[in-house]
């Protein structure tokens, strides 16, 4: 059981375009508008889990992936878009806190291709080889879950404490550049791995 959490909690709270996007909240001091969007990121990790510990390796067609890679990439281009756009007004927060959505959480973790390599060797070769199978899997998927949303929120929480030390709004502007120029190597390298490389492979 203890090498499930080692191998869940190394790769969930790794830096990666969810995590950033937890520090990014922070720093912007949106953690509570943002919880929502940590939940979405949490249901997207329960379903892989829940999806792959029952059907295992018969649900992965690796001639889809590349397709699902690049759906991932265009979401993350897409996120960076609005954190680039995103004004900020330390006396008025509550505009643009609800810039990240439940569903943007949802969809941009289901598009990840990082988070279904996460998931794969979890589901398909650590359950059954410390017997984790039938309902046992929804609840194991449900624990691992909370750990897939306590990742952003401590990054969001770190990036909290660090921000309410800056008080001038250029520096936060500055700061949602950074990150979003940072979404978007990201999405660069994901989609050089997960999209290019498979599709050179195949038409060679």
């Amino acid at each position: 059981m203890s090498e499930i959490f080692a191998y869940a909690i190394g790769v969930m709270y790794t830096p990666g375009p969810i995590n950033l996007l937890g520090l990014h909240s922070g720093l912007n001091r949106q953690t509570r508008p943002h919880l929502g969007f940590f939940a979405g990121v949490g249901m997207a990790m329960f379903i892989l889990f829940a999806m792959l510990g029952f059907v295992g390796l018969k649900f992965i067609d690796p001639q889809v992936l590349p397709f699902i890679s690049l759906a991932g990439c265009l979401y993350i281009l897409h996120i960076a878009w609005k954190v680039a756009r995103a004004n900020v007004e330390l006396s008025d927060q509550a505009k643009g806190a609800k810039s990240l959505s439940f569903r943007d959480g949802l969809l941009m973790q289901l598009l990840n291709p990082k988070a279904l390599v996460a998931t794969l060797p979890i589901s398909t070769i650590q359950f059954p080889s410390v017997g984790i199978t039938g309902s046992a899997i929804v609840l194991w998927s449900m624990v691992l879950a909370v750990l897939a949303f306590g990742a952003p929120t401590g990054y969001s929480v770190a990036g909290l404490l660090l921000g309410k030390r800056i008080s001038n709004p250029r520096y936060f502007k500055v700061f949602n550049l950074l990150m979003a120029t940072l979404l978007v190597y990201v999405s660069c390298t994901i989609g050089y791995q997960h999209v290019v490389l498979p599709w050179l492979s195949i038409s060679l």
